[in-house]
């Protein structure tokens, strides 16, 4: 069974949860590569069973800790709770109420501290603080150099800080990448300490980026914008050299004959209220600035995003009048519809995740070969929900027949490994997808 925390698309209690993974971290600090507290921490259990209540929708949690959860790191959790949302209000006298009664509790003073600091991260409304997202014109047509015949490794919502999430970029790092690209996700809420510990200190150790010239990219997810970009935006900045910089949440790296455009889909994914049926989308001078790059281009576009453009398994967007769903992102489609017709080739693939599954979809939508690549280290369970085709998808996408295997109850993490061909084969790309316990032997190939 899973030993680690749930994640939530609820920038609220993402936030929650990363004040109490700071609070633990504070206060029994790792000297390890991977620090990130689990649920054998009394206060992490806790957060987390309110954590799933609050985005089940509970509007008031029990004073009496349930089943089997410690009452004291119970009592602590729920006052966390209580005071952010209190400062979120505005509700200063309750706020200085609940400080009194976490000074004169069992709770560890930091819990004061670390939640004063986090309050940054929203604004009067209680929402998240407003993202520094930057404008095409401010960034202009630069594109990022990539080698001939790289090899690119791509994985996705692998930010967790988790051993699993080492384990597997260590897999990974077996195929010699000339390139690593995140999909998005830096879990719980992308503060700039979660992006430090769940993200930097993990890749640039596991890749020996002291000693190797390896470019890692991340993208735009709906957990890196929870905190407003505060840590999101730091670490592009810093993460490459100026000749490979990640210009901005979206970019372009090109050789002559291929060339890889992510897209910044996170930016429009952050409402608490909307999480189960938000419509993303591109903002237009970014899709602009996509459609001039791909239009400029002789040779083959992959397209990568955080949200899938459709999918047979989650919702996208709100239950339509008869209760059915729609398979796709009608928004996502537009702007997808606009780059193939500016591409001089058809698009050759667009990956994703978003979803923490492997889904190997059979062309769809004038897309070839549409990949969902989530499943790089949240653990999702066998029996779980998420892995069933919704029955209220209308004309979905067909899954080929790609199953990850199981242990434990839980399914494979993975990552999926791009060689772009070289010499009279530089117009061919194959894509390869290996699993976690195995970076040497893919368990499905197939050539873009």
């Amino acid at each position: 069974m899973a030993t680690e925390p749930e994640s939530f698309r609820d920038q609220f209690v993402s936030m929650f949860q990363s004040v109490v993974d700071e609070v633990v971290r504070t206060t029994t600090p790792s000297t390890g590569l991977t620090s990130r507290p689990g649920l054998d921490n009394p206060l992490v259990n806790a957060a987390a069973t309110i954590a799933q209540l609050k985005a089940q929708g509970e509007a008031s949690l029990p004073d009496v800790a349930p089943g089997e959860i410690a009452q004291d790191a119970w009592t602590c959790a729920k006052m966390g709770l209580d005071l952010m949302e209190a400062r979120a209000r505005g509700d200063t006298a309750t706020a200085e109420s609940i400080q009194n009664d976490i000074r004169y509790n069992v709770c560890d003073p930091a819990w004061l501290t670390v939640i004063e600091n986090y309050m940054q991260y929203f604004g009067a409304d209680g929402k998240r603080a407003a993202i520094p997202y930057r404008r095409a014109a401010a960034i202009g047509p630069v594109t990022v150099p990539l080698k001939a015949g790289a090899t690119v490794a791509l994985i996705a919502d692998w930010g967790t800080g988790t051993q699993v999430a080492a384990d597997l970029l260590k897999q990974a790092a077996l195929q010699s990448p000339d390139v690593v690209i995140h999909l998005g996700d830096i879990y719980y809420s992308g503060t700039p300490q979660e992006c430090n510990a769940n993200f930097r200190k993990i890749v640039d150790a596991v890749l020996s980026r002291d000693t190797k010239d390896v470019p890692v990219y991340t993208l735009s997810g709906n957990h890196d914008m929870y905190s407003g970009g505060a840590g999101y935006y730091g670490l592009i900045d810093t993460l490459n050299d100026h000749a490979r910089l990640q210009p901005a949440s979206f970019f372009c790296l090109r050789n002559d004959d291929w060339q890889f455009i992510a897209m910044d889909t996170g930016l429009h994914d952050y409402n608490p209220f909307t999480v189960t049926d938000v419509v993303t989308f591109l903002e237009q001078d970014e899709e602009d600035w996509i459609v001039e790059r791909i239009a400029e281009f002789s040779g083959k576009t992959i397209l990568l995003s955080h949200h899938q453009l459709f999918s047979a398994l989650s919702q996208i967007g709100p239950l339509q009048t008869d209760g059915k769903l729609t398979a796709y992102n009608p928004r996502l489609l537009a702007s997808f519809r606009r780059f193939s017709q500016a591409a001089k080739q058809p698009i050759a693939a667009w990956f994703w995740g978003h979803e923490h599954s492997l889904s190997v979809y059979q062309p769809y939508l004038g897309l070839t070969h549409g990949r969902c690549i989530g499943h790089g280290a949240v653990p999702v369970l066998v029996n779980g929900p998420e892995n069933a085709p919704d029955p209220r998808v209308v004309n979905p996408p067909v899954l080929q027949n790609v199953l990850l295997k199981q242990t434990n109850k839980v399914y494979m993490h993975g990552f999926t490994i791009i060689r772009l061909g070289q010499a009279a084969q530089k117009a061919q790309a194959s894509a390869e997808y290996y699993e976690s316990t195995d970076g040497t032997t893919p368990m499905f190939t197939e050539t873009l």
